[in-house]
């Protein structure tokens, strides 16, 4: 205070409009988000993948809706990890938004080092579309329902391709294979090659969200076997739900989801929280999820936030009992 004091009057009214200017080019930074520049998703996986179509469905309408440019940028690799800490360490201004799937909940309890904390290192935006994860098995794997292939399984070897090791769909295989008392080999893929590898028979079955699994099936190059959620889906009304089978305590789902580097104005969130709610309750947006068996929930930022607070609790109890890591 004393060596304030001893500056002249005229600095001291020099450093007050100083510090106001600023002040008034960070507010106006965020009343004209996202007019600056262009607003990069960066999602976490390679293009195809579920989280890559979630992204790239609602840019157009993002622009529509706010007037600014939204671009999907694809950073795959390590989970998701790397796209993870590139948002962290991003300028936190609204301009650099990070797009994951489930994920994102696991990977610190399925990595020794996953370089972040889910809760701590961001803001979360928007909850997205949830979709139940879906056991197919290629058309000549002699199996039609999810018993026989369990049975199958147990007088075979099996392998099962997923979207990755620790995501929900690799989770729900081996709570599967814990309830069931098999031994089927996971091999892992990118979440837009799994499906790929089963139709190609390099492995009998995949676990893998619905999205990419949809259109096999109805083209006759996938047999559904069933959906991982408590109930069916309206998408495959015929495939029957696990918990049909007595797996009474499944209801996974695949979830994908919007977060900001942690420092992000708030008004900022608010208004691109605004703008995703309103783009996934378009007529055109809600039905094209639909036909991804897809669907999505109005929810605020706290909504949001608070469901973390649940989904990574849980998935670490998952990683644990199931011994998953990834290193």
């Amino acid at each position: 205070m004393k060596l304030l004091n001893q500056f002249t009057p005229a600095f001291k009214s020099l450093t007050v409009a100083a510090l106001a200017a600023v002040l008034c080019v960070n507010a106006s930074a965020q009343s004209d988000w996202p007019k600056a520049k262009p607003v990069t998703l960066l999602v976490a996986f390679a293009p195809g993948a579920s989280t890559d179509i979630v992204a790239r469905s609602l840019t157009q309408k993002l622009s529509e809706i706010t007037g600014g440019n939204f671009i999907v940028e694809n950073k795959g690799g390590a989970g998701g990890n790397i796209a993870s800490l590139q948002v962290k360490r991003a300028t936190p201004d609204g301009y650099t938004i990070l797009v994951h799937s489930v994920a994102f909940a696991v990977n610190p309890s399925l990595y020794a080092d996953a370089g972040y904390d889910a809760i701590k290192d961001f803001m979360p935006v928007a909850l997205g579309p949830k979709t139940p994860n879906i056991f197919t098995a290629n058309p000549g794997v002699p199996v039609n329902t999810l018993p026989q292939m369990v049975e199958a399984a147990k007088k075979s070897p099996f392998s099962y391709a997923s979207s990755g090791i620790g995501t929900t769909t690799h989770l729900s295989m081996e709570r599967l294979k814990s309830a069931a008392k098999v031994d089927i080999v996971h091999v892992p893929y990118q979440p837009a090659a799994a499906i790929n590898a089963v139709v190609a028979g390099h492995t009998q079955i995949a676990s893998t969200s619905m999205p990419p699994a949809v259109p096999m099936i109805k083209a006759g190059k996938l047999k559904a076997l069933a959906v991982t959620s408590a109930n069916r889906s309206p998408l495959l009304p015929d495939v029957p739900s696990i918990t049909e089978f007595g797996y009474k305590e499944f209801d996974d789902y695949t979830w994908f989801g919007f977060f900001a580097p942690i420092g992000t104005p708030p008004t900022v969130v608010e208004k691109l929280n605004a703008a995703l709610n309103r783009a996934m309750e378009s007529a055109d947006i809600i039905e094209k999820f639909a036909q991804l068996g897809m669907s999505s929930n109005r929810n605020s930022t706290t909504e949001f936030g608070n469901f973390l607070k649940t989904e990574v609790p849980k998935w670490a109890a998952v990683v644990k009992s199931s011994g998953a890591k990834a290193d």
